[in-house]
């Protein structure tokens, strides 16, 4: 069914609603699509464990490097 012959098919439920019901048919505007916002994750207990974690064996990475770069007597 295109829009137009869609359109007809509303206009004759329309004629047909007036003459037959003698009721009244209320047009309104269309509402507006809500606005998209970004989701955003809220960070839980594990997820803040997990990143301190990673904080830590980042930071024994870099001990061990700069204990291999330093000379050792």
């Amino acid at each position: 069914m295109t829009k137009d012959e869609l359109r007809a098919e509303l206009e004759r439920q329309e004629k047909r609603y007036k003459e037959v019901y003698g009721g009244e048919v209320t047009l309104y505007a269309a509402q507006p699509a809500p606005e998209k916002k970004p989701w955003r994750k809220r960070r839980n207990l594990l997820d803040q464990a997990f990143d301190r974690e990673l904080e830590k064996i980042e930071e024994q990475r870099l001990k061990k490097e700069r204990e291999a770069a330093s000379p050792k007597p």
